[in-house]
C-alpha cells in the first residue's frame, strides 16, 4: 500500500507569508495613520467652525465680541474667559446656568472641571483633568485672538489690537481691516509651559521682540506644563492667542537641563493694578505643518507654519490696515 504524506506549509513557506504579511502592514500602516490624521484635523476645522458660528450668534444678540476677560478697574480678581461667554452659543446653556459671574471660577469648581468637547482637538494628548489644589481644571485647543503683544494696560484700560481684549467691546465696526482679513480663533496646545510674571517689559509701547531669544530673554516665573488648561480663565496665556510670531515656531527655554518649548506673559491680567501685559502665546498644534484657525467671516481653514510673519500679524490686527492674504 502507498501511505500518502500529510500537505501543509513547510516552515520556510509559513516565514515567507509571515514576512509579505509585514511588509504589507508597512506598507499600509501610513496610509492609515494619514487617514485617521486627516479625520482628526477635520474634526478640528470643525470645532473652530461651530465656535466661530457661535461668535457671530454672541454678536447678534449682545452686538459685541465677548471680552477675553473682565477685570475691574483698580482692583485685582479673577476674569472669565471669552470661551465661557459663548457657551449658551455651542448647546451648552445648561453649563453656563452654573456660573455666577459676580463670583470667580475658583469658587466654581463644578464648572471649571467641566469638560466641554467643541474646546478640544481630537489629536491633543492630554485630553484629562489638571487637579490645582482645591479646583480642578480641564484644558482646551482654541485659544481666541487678543493681537500680537501688547494685552492689556490696567492703569487706563487700553487693550491690544486683536479681534477682543480684557474689558473689550470690541464689533463688527471696530475689524476696520475687514472680518475675511481678521483672526478670532487658532488653535494652541495644552498643558503648555510658559514663563510669566516678570515685570518685563512694563513701559507703554514697548516694541515687539525681534527673536524668540529677546523674547526668553525677558524672564519669569516658570510654570512647566499648566498653560492652556484653565478654560475658564480669561488671561491670555490659558484661554487667548497672540500673533507675535508663526504658528509652531520654536521658543526653548532650558531648566534643569530640560528644554521647553514656552509661552511668555509678562505680567497676568487680573494679578496687578499697574503692571502692563504683553504677551507672547503661540498658535500650535499637533497636525503636521501647521494650525487650524478661523477668521472673524465664520470661515475655518488650515495655515501652513511656513506663513510669512508680517501677514500673519498682519490677520492678528482688527484695525492695522494691511493687505493680507491667507491662501
Amino acid at each position: 500500500m502507498r501511505v500518502r504524506g500529510k500537505s501543509g506549509f513547510t516552515l520556510v513557506e509559513l516565514l515567507v507569508v509571515i514576512a509579505v504579511i509585514g511588509i504589507l502592514v508597512a506598507l499600509l500602516l501610513p496610509a492609515v495613520q494619514a487617514a485617521r490624521e486627516a479625520a482628526r484635523r477635520m474634526s478640528c476645522t470643525n470645532n473652530l467652525k461651530q465656535m466661530s458660528l457661535a461668535l457671530h450668534n454672541y454678536h447678534d444678540t449682545y452686538r459685541v465680541f465677548p471680552p477675553s476677560g473682565i477685570y475691574p478697574r483698580g482692583a485685582t480678581g479673577d476674569g472669565w474667559s471669552f470661551q465661557a461667554r459663548l457657551l449658551p452659543f455651542l448647546e451648552q446653556a445648561n453649563l453656563q446656568d452654573l456660573i455666577d459671574w459676580n463670583l470667580s471660577y475658583a469658587a466654581q469648581t463644578a464648572v471649571a472641571r467641566t469638560r466641554v468637547p467643541t474646546y478640544l482637538c481630537p489629536s491633543e494628548t492630554k485630553d484629562y483633568e489638571r487637579p490645582d489644589g482645591a479646583i480642578t481644571h480641564y484644558p482646551l485647543n482654541y485659544g481666541v485672538n487678543v493681537g500680537t503683544w501688547f494685552v492689556y494696560d490696567p492703569n487706563n484700560g487700553q487693550y491690544g489690537n486683536g479681534l477682543t481684549g480684557p474689558n473689550a467691546q470690541t464689533n463688527m465696526a471696530s475689524l476696520i481691516d475687514g472680518t475675511s482679513n481678521t483672526l478670532a480663533l487658532a488653535e494652541v496646545k495644552a498643558w503648555s509651559p510658559y514663563l510669566r510674571d516678570g515685570g518685563n517689559p512694563n513701559a507703554v509701547g514697548a516694541p515687539i521682540p525681534a527673536t524668540t531669544a529677546a523674547t526668553v530673554a525677558y524672564g519669569g516665573s516658570f510654570k512647566n506644563n499648566s498653560g492652556h488648561t484653565e478654560w475658564v480663565d480669561g488671561r491670555v496665556h490659558q484661554t487667548g492667542v497672540t500673533g507675535t510670531f508663526p504658528p509652531n515656531t520654536l521658543f526653548a527655554y532650558t531648566d534643569a537641563g530640560v528644554v521647553y518649548d514656552v509661552d511668555f506673559n509678562s505680567s497676568r491680567e487680573g494679578k496687578t493694578t499697574n503692571q502692563i501685559t504683553y504677551a507672547v502665546v503661540t498658535a500650535r498644534s499637533y497636525h503636521p505643518a501647521g494650525v487650524n484657525v478661523a477668521l472673524a467671516d465664520g470661515s475655518s481653514r488650515f495655515v501652513a507654519e511656513t506663513i510669512d510673519l508680517n501677514v500673519w500679524r498682519g490677520y492678528a490686527t482688527r484695525d492695522g490696515g494691511e493687505v493680507v492674504k491667507l491662501d
